[in-house]
This record gives structure tokens, C-alpha cells and sequence, in this order.
């Protein structure tokens, strides 16, 4: 490395000012109408003003085995209508599973919640979410009625200046 070089990166790591981060941890919950998906963008902007979160990650996790989250259109409902027939096509009811103990319902959306993700990670900037103009984070219910689920929060990075 020449010695212009070395003292560049020297002069770069000079200049750098470490900011302490934070981290903050919530719960969500979430009641849904059965098979479909809740909107949930609102409720993690409000807690990211609640814990006065600045600049770095919000990441969520459903604590359950028969709902997932997803990131998605929010301009037109027919998507997720067209997405929740989808996946009724890909894991339909029947009496072809062996585990059924809680209905008909039951191993579907257990397989339903195996193909989409149950965390996600949004960057974030200035206390808002990076998503798309047109993106949504949605609870996305498998089971045929309604449930309460619960969505766990964490954002770590850095706090708005008071």
C-alpha cells in the first residue's frame, strides 16, 4: 500500500465519529379476520416515534406457526386477495394430512407459514421505514377464523436527538 494510501484510510478512520446505538423491544398484537392479510404498516411507524427510533433496523417476528408476514403492494386490495387465493391453491384443505388436531385448516397453514417468512428486517432513516411508496408489512392469516397474533419488535440503532 503506498504511503499516500495508508494515510487516506488513516485520515478517514480520524474523522469517523462512533455513535452509541440503542435498542428497543415491543410486542404487537395483532387481531385478524381470518384467512387474509391485516395491514400493520401504522402500528410499527407509531412505536418507532414511541422509542424514538433515528437511523438503523426494525426487525419482526410472528410468534406463531400459522400466520406469517409479508412486505406487499398497499395501493390495490386485490392483491393480497389474489395472493391469499394463491396460497389456498399451493396448500388447499383436505383430509390428505395426517395432522389435523385443530380442523381441516390446520396443516395447511402450517405449510402456508413454511413457504413465507415470519421475520423481517426494514432499514430505517430518520425514525421511517425505507419501504417502497407502494409496500405495506401485513400479518398474513392461514387459519380459517380469527386470531390474536402477536408480532415481536426490536430496533436497534440510533435515537432522535432531543
Amino acid at each position: 500500500m503506498s504511503a499516500d494510501r495508508s494515510d487516506q484510510l488513516h485520515q478517514n478512520r480520524a474523522t469517523a465519529v462512533a455513535t452509541p446505538l440503542a435498542q428497543a423491544s415491543g410486542l404487537l398484537r395483532v387481531a385478524t379476520g381470518g384467512p387474509g392479510c391485516t395491514e400493520i404498516s401504522a402500528d410499527v411507524a407509531r412505536w418507532l416515534r414511541e422509542v424514538e427510533a433515528g437511523d438503523g433496523i426494525v426487525h419482526l417476528l410472528i410468534r406463531h406457526t400459522s400466520a406469517s408476514l409479508m412486505i406487499q403492494e398497499n395501493a390495490d386490495p386485490d392483491v393480497q386477495h389474489d395472493l391469499v387465493a394463491a396460497l389456498r391453491r399451493l396448500a388447499p384443505e383436505g383430509p390428505h394430512y395426517r395432522h389435523d388436531s385443530e380442523g381441516p385448516d390446520d396443516m395447511p397453514a402450517h405449510i402456508k407459514a413454511m413457504m413465507m417468512p415470519v421475520t423481517l428486517s426494514v432499514p430505517v432513516l430518520n425514525g421511517r421505514m425505507r419501504l417502497g411508496t407502494w409496500q405495506g408489512i401485513y400479518v398474513v392469516e392461514h387459519r380459517a377464523r380469527p386470531h390474536r397474533r402477536e408480532v415481536a419488535l426490536h430496533f436497534i440503532g440510533t435515537c432522535m436527538a432531543p
